[in-house]
């Protein structure tokens, strides 16, 4: 009792010291962790740990939404991933195709309502988890309250690979050369092509479960993104864990390369 009475009011102090100081208006998260988790609280099956990573990602938007942060990147499948056990993907697959519309439900609920976006390679998941996503983003579509885009699927060498292939597409298509495409390139337009390229980049990147890298993560994207890194797991990311990220990128003087 003594112990949660101390952790409230800790709590409280803390987003006290964030409220005060600077917000991301972007925050990407890579919640790692997930079969560490089980595997250390012995539990049956790593699907356990991913059910109550979920868990954690949807508190986790609950959380933006209380702090006003206007958008929210989550990596919930790289396209190494796929190389997991058959089993182990299903399971993923399954947890998406049952909670995806109660994120639907949750969003048409919320105060400002997030437009809810996939981004990735569609062509690697099962119909069914395509088909939940797809009736998601339709649902969302229209809410203006917010982002949340759901990285399925991606890897971000393969988004700057796709953005620049579908621009070479666009210019020979339109008659161009590719000798004038290759003499007028440049990083913004390579931008336009990126598979949310109406979404500012992430202010701060969080990763868990005490890994120091992005793995693909949002390379293009995160030049002059903060990083935060946080030995806990992903199933045991508190909310205490998001604020003490908060703080930190509130202590740091972004200076984007100047």
């Amino acid at each position: 009792m003594l112990l949660s009475l101390v952790y409230r009011w800790y709590e409280r102090r803390l987003e006290g010291v964030v409220r005060r100081g600077a917000i991301p208006q972007h925050v990407g998260v890579l919640p790692d962790g997930n079969r560490r988790f089980a595997r250390i609280a012995g539990m049956g099956s790593v699907d356990e740990g991913h059910r109550q990573g979920v868990a954690t990602i949807e508190r986790l938007i609950q959380w933006c939404d209380d702090l006003e942060i206007p958008v929210i990147t989550i990596w919930v499948l790289s396209t190494d991933n796929f190389n997991r056990p058959a089993e182990e993907l299903a399971g993923i697959f399954r947890l998406v195709e049952e909670r995806i519309d109660g994120l639907a439900e949750a969003q048409a609920k919320a105060k400002r309502p997030r437009r809810v976006r996939a981004v990735g390679r569609r062509d690697l998941m099962p119909a069914a988890t395509l088909a939940a996503i797809e009736r998601v983003e339709q649902a969302t579509v229209h809410h203006e309250g917010g982002g949340l885009l759901v990285a399925v699927g991606y890897d971000g060498r393969e988004e700057i690979v796709d953005a620049v292939r579908q621009l070479l597409r666009d210019h020979v298509a339109g008659g161009d050369s590719l000798e004038s495409v290759a003499s007028a390139l440049d990083a913004d337009e390579i931008g336009r092509y990126l598979y949310a390229s109406d979404v500012p980049d992430p202010d701060l990147i969080i990763r868990t479960s005490g890994e120091l890298r992005l793995s693909g993560f949002l390379l293009w994207q995160s030049a002059y993104s903060e990083y935060y890194f946080c030995d806990v797991y992903w199933p045991a990311f508190r909310r205490i864990d998001f604020l003490r990220a908060l703080r930190s990128y509130g202590d740091r003087e972004r200076r984007r390369g100047r």
